[in-house]
């Protein structure tokens, strides 16, 4: 979905002019009074004509969904209320009818030259009716990003075939470009690179000539061969920031502007897990600003734990891999959705939430625990199964 960026106004009104809203009788409401009433049909307006046919007093037009109410007329009579005689020259209305009964006035959806939807306004299905019922077949809209996306490390094999001996599976680059496309944004991907500093910067160089941002796995923690840092030192500097956040599992984090091109790259530890989490928390909400979006973040819900949820001090906020669902109840309840180890990524599939535990000692079973909500398609009642 697209985020409008422009004030939209109606340059027509909402129905464009009064009509019927459904099949009957166009008729004068004070001609009704008394019913069962004899009326005279002087005409039969079909949607899509022009009505030019005056009905006057005790007169009636045969009048289709959608069809222009004549001049006259002030009511429609529903054609389940009425009764055809003389080879339907003569219509019996057998209820009365209050003045605009089954009409819907012009503009009374959308009056001409109103405000209708302003920027930053998440552009769905309905609002395309609208803009499609105003005439309007173009609007201004933010772009959605489109972000590259590079793996680093000697460790990493492709995600296909058999593995050497030290050799990993490449997991983050396929789970981040998937989840890209699944937010919205536009995947771009840059390949997997070792640990080679000058491999390395090539590729963040041409990430940042054909991209709006990069994001990078790997790299950028404290060991003698996380080379990112180092590549982005030259490509960033002055900036470019270095942190050790206070959230497990994604603790180190870095982030920087290209200086050739001012656009963002953002630095993810090389844990599957840790990976995924900091996007979760640092990428896709910057994102989502440079599209436009005003809401950047998950939503927040409280939910009920249906087990204990269990922690150790150490200073941090910790994010747990939890399944989400509703209960009989119409509760939320969250379990574990299995490991919790950053580089279990099995338990991250499993999930549709992450719990929030800050520092303490956890949240012990029936009790409260506030959770990120990732995948509101999986919020299912906990007797369903399937997707």
């Amino acid at each position: 979905m697209l985020v409008l960026a422009e004030t939209v106004r109606a340059p027509q009104a909402v129905p464009p002019f009064t009509n019927s809203a459904m099949d009957g009788y166009a008729v004068r409401a004070a001609d009704t009074v008394g019913a069962p009433v004899r009326l005279h049909v002087v005409a039969t307006v079909m949607a899509g004509a022009d009505s030019t046919t005056v009905v006057g007093n005790g007169g009636a037009a045969r009048i289709m969904t959608g069809a222009q109410m004549p001049p006259g007329a002030d009511s429609v009579c529903m054609v389940e209320r009425t009764r055809s005689e003389v080879g339907g020259s003569i219509v019996i209305v057998e209820e009365a009818v209050a003045p605009g009964a089954n009409v819907r006035r012009a503009g009374e959806d959308i009056e001409s030259n109103t405000e209708v939807f302003v920027p930053g306004t998440l552009l769905t299905a309905p609002h395309v009716g609208v803009l499609a019922s105003l005439g309007i077949k173009t609007v201004l809209v933010y772009p959605p990003p489109r972000v590259g996306v590079v793996s680093t490390g000697d460790e990493l094999a492709a995600a296909s075939g058999a593995l050497a001996p030290g050799k990993i599976h490449d997991a983050n680059r396929p789970a981040l470009l998937a989840q890209l496309r699944t937010d919205g944004f536009e995947a771009v991907d840059l390949g997997m690179v070792g640990d080679d500093k000058t491999a390395l910067a090539q590729i963040l160089e041409d990430g940042a000539a054909t991209c709006d941002a990069v994001v990078a796995t790997g790299g950028v923690s404290v060991g003698d061969r996380d080379f990112v840092k180092l590549v982005l030192e030259d490509l960033c500097a002055p900036a470019v920031w270095w942190m050790h956040v206070a959230v497990k599992p994604a603790r180190h984090f870095a982030f920087g502007t290209f200086a050739s091109t001012r656009a963002p790259v953002f630095g993810l530890p090389g844990n599957p897990v840790a990976s995924l989490v900091s996007y979760e928390l640092f990428v896709r909400p910057a994102l989502r600003a440079m599209a436009g979006y005003r809401a950047l973040d998950r939503p927040c819900l409280q939910a009920t734990t249906e087990a204990d949820l269990s922690r150790h001090r150490d200073g941090t906020l910790h994010l747990l891999r939890v399944l989400a669902q509703t209960g009989p109840d119409g509760v939320l309840r969250v379990r574990l959705s299995g490991g919790q180890g950053s580089h279990m990524l099995l338990a991250m599939a499993e999930a549709n939430a992450l719990a929030v535990l800050p520092d303490g000692d956890g949240v012990p079973v029936g009790g409260q625990v506030d959770v990120l909500l990732l995948d509101s398609d999986r919020l299912r009642p906990l007797d369903q199964a399937g997707p």
